[in-house]
């Protein structure tokens, strides 16, 4: 009779066991199904805890950081580039001449373009010939007499001029020298040059006008300055030298 109490009882234990390890279980099932049933706020609110915990500052949100994206900066050299020429810092030697305002960026990336010869100006030259020095002074650039900055072509009075290089007649010029005389002609511009071509008498002064085209004539100087060579006059627009292009 003691034996069968003793199982009796130790069937009892086992079953409160069972019980309540069962009812514990079904607690926590209910806790976890009430966790995955909380809306967006909630979870947004689960996020806020972790980023609390990451940082500790209470309500802290993690932000993402902006990174730029790596990339070289835009130029626009197309100015410089349709001419033949490129863009190029002016501490670098160009083999031709710099051109301004023809390449984007600082002021000091200037355009290089390549030395290329003039067409011929005076009809019947095969080359243009600069006047040697005679009894009124030479032709080179920037020499005694005549006006400052120019270079002197020989041709012949009367002869007619045709156009360096193609670009747009640009409206007269007129320059005197020391001495007074005044020297007439036309200015002839394109993307790259722009030059004062004087002692010419234009057919006209605005307009296009292709490389090879007649522009004028050359005026005589025999009566003003008796054994002068006839010749015209080119000055570029800058002041620089013409040499090379002729």
């Amino acid at each position: 009779m003691l034996l069968g109490f003793h199982l009796t009882g130790t069937t009892l234990l086992i079953c409160y066991v069972l019980l309540s390890y069962a009812s514990e279980h079904e607690k926590r099932k209910g806790i976890i199904n009430q966790s995955l049933s909380k809306n967006a706020d909630g979870a947004i609110s689960v996020m806020r805890n972790d980023a609390k915990a990451d940082d500790g500052k209470p309500g802290a949100v993690a932000r993402r950081r902006k990174v730029k994206k790596a990339g070289s900066r835009r130029t626009n050299d197309t100015r410089c580039t349709r001419l033949g020429g490129i863009c190029q810092p002016n501490r670098f030697v160009c083999q031709g001449r710099y051109l301004t305002d023809k390449c984007s960026g600082p002021k000091t990336q200037l355009c290089c373009m390549p030395v290329g010869a003039w067409s011929v100006l005076c009809a019947g030259h095969y080359n243009s010939r600069v006047r040697s020095c005679d009894m009124h002074g030479c032709g080179t650039f920037n020499s005694r007499g005549g006006l400052n900055r120019t270079v002197d072509l020989v041709c012949a009075d009367y002869a007619a001029i045709s156009a360096s290089f193609s670009g747009s007649l640009a409206g007269p010029v007129s320059q005197k020298d020391a001495a007074g005389f005044q020297y007439d002609g036309v200015k002839l511009v394109n993307d790259e040059h722009c030059v004062k071509i004087f002692n010419i008498r234009p057919y006209r002064y605005t307009g296009k006008v292709s490389v090879g085209e007649p522009m004028g004539y050359v005026l005589p100087l025999q009566e003003h300055f008796a054994g002068i060579t006839s010749h015209l006059k080119l000055q570029m627009c800058d002041g620089t030298d013409p040499s090379p292009f002729i």
